[in-house]
């Protein structure tokens, strides 16, 4: 088999299907930068992305985004987990398939409710608010149609610890 054309590649999906956690596994394996799209909008901004929402708005971050998806998305031989708002822009996603194959992770929401439980409310803005598993149903509706066509592959991690996912999204990337 031949190897990827394309050398980075992007995973995309809500927050707590796995992209950071598997991501930083996949890059380590395959001798790949890993960059997260939120550090950069951190870096971008000089500030946390919940002080972002909070004194700014999640325009801005929106904005800021898009610098760091291009930013992100330069480089060669990454694996980049990108917020996971961020297929809401197209040109995130067109940026996204210049040189990367995208790969979309999702989780039930019970899972993604768990997942993000260990991490606290408080870091997770969109969710920082009363009936957090209402708001994960009704944002992972919202969004699926973006999800669905930014991505060149899905992998369902609902029922997969970070090194299983890490493990079928190599064998996700290594067979196209």
């Amino acid at each position: 088999m031949s190897a990827p054309q394309k050398t980075n590649i992007c995973l995309v999906g809500f927050m707590g299907t796995g992209k950071s956690a598997a991501g930083r596994l996949v890059a380590e394996k395959l001798g790949k930068e890993f960059v997260e799209t939120d550090d950069i909008v951190e870096k971008l901004a000089g500030k946390t992305i919940p002080e972002i929402f909070q004194t700014d708005g999640e325009l801005r971050f929106r904005e800021l985004e898009i610098a760091a998806v291009k930013a992100a998305t330069l480089a060669k031989n990454v694996v980049i987990s990108f917020g996971g708002g961020a297929v809401l822009n197209h040109i995130n996603v067109l940026y996204a398939k210049r040189l990367g194959v995208v790969i979309c992770l999702v989780a039930r929401p019970d899972v993604v409710y768990e997942r993000i439980l260990s991490d606290g409310p408080e870091t997770r803005p969109l969710l920082a608010k009363p009936d957090p598993m209402g708001k994960i149903s009704r944002l992972l509706e919202f969004r699926a149609p973006f999800y669905a066509a930014a991505t060149d592959l899905i992998l369902d991690t609902s029922d997969l610890d970070p090194e299983a996912t890490c493990e079928a999204i190599i064998a996700l990337y290594q067979g196209t």
